[in-house]
């Protein structure tokens, strides 16, 4: 049992790249091309300053990314610097901070303004080696420099551990539903590749329920306006954080925005935008954790 739930809590911080959007059937004509953004409630094709003009509106924006893909890195930072040409930022929350770095973030904020920036700023911040400093280096530094706070808004991993061994009691029908708890489950069990048995998935499920309850929580608690950068499964309407915004009571000021490879599926449910890039080349995964 302990091999198993040391096995477990491996793949739940390998997770952090593994859950990506599925792929449109290879028999569909829907495929958008690299660069394509669409409004997924009109159908309408947007510019980017049209999609920034929608965006620049909302009270909350969640971006969804798939982890490894630099494309979506550069797109958050054009976000960034295109929505506070708009309006005034409130915060800027990532999935990548955890509750224990928080007092480290506000630290590095702080100095910057008398003793500029740390030699060693991953080291400063206790960033974690899960999370490709090359790829989120840019916009951190960026948000730091920054007026509004940046927050964490994931679990600590002292928090994971007690989720996993004893799932708490998750409120609201929305995110209880069938629906979204056989999604997620779904990909959960191919994401850790077959590796766990059937008994550990419930532990797993909760893992993930509970990143989107803590997420959706630190979304309504940060001032507004509100930017979070997740992952494309903590992003979707249909089974991530919005579900649990609604729980939580917030039905309206929400907007999501997913950043998908080309050839992925993201339909209407999923999303109020998609912003289509190129595909990063298909790694085996699988094999790299059953090494």
């Amino acid at each position: 049992m302990r091999a198993i739930l040391l096995l477990a809590l491996m793949l739940l911080g390998a997770c952090q790249s593994a859950l990506m959007l599925p792929n449109a059937p290879a028999s569909s004509s829907s495929k958008e091309p690299i660069g394509m953004i669409r409004d997924l409630n009109s159908g309408q094709v947007l510019t980017t300053d049209e999609l920034v003009g929608h965006l620049a509106k909302a009270s909350r924006v969640i971006v969804g990314e798939q982890h490894d893909n630099p494309d979506h890195h550069a797109l958050q930072l054009r976000l960034l610097r295109a929505l506070a040409d708009r309006r005034a930022q409130g915060s800027l929350l990532l999935e990548m901070l955890t509750p224990d770095q928080q007092p480290r973030v506000n630290k590095v904020r702080t100095e910057l303004k008398t003793i500029g920036w740390p030699d060693d700023l991953p080291k400063a911040l206790a960033w974690q080696s899960g999370w490709d400093w090359m790829l989120y280096g840019p916009v951190v530094r960026f948000a730091l420099a920054q007026p509004y706070p940046l927050l964490a808004a994931n679990l600590d991993a002292s928090e994971v551990r007690r989720i996993y061994a004893q799932a708490p009691v998750l409120s609201g029908a929305r995110s209880n539903s069938a629906s979204v708890k056989d999604e997620l489950l779904a990909q959960v069990r191919e994401s850790h590749c077959g590796l766990l048995p059937e008994t550990q998935m419930p532990a797993m499920l909760a893992v993930q329920q509970q990143r989107d309850r803590r997420m959706a929580e630190r979304l309504l608690a940060a001032p507004m306006p509100s930017l979070l950068f997740a992952g494309a499964y903590h992003a979707r309407m249909d089974v991530g954080v919005p579900v649990h915004l609604l729980d939580l009571g917030a039905s309206h000021g929400t907007v999501v925005l997913i950043l998908a490879q080309e050839g992925a599926e993201v339909t209407p449910g999923m999303a109020d935008y998609v912003w289509y890039t190129a595909a990063m080349p298909e790694q085996d995964y699988c094999a790299q954790l059953r090494k």
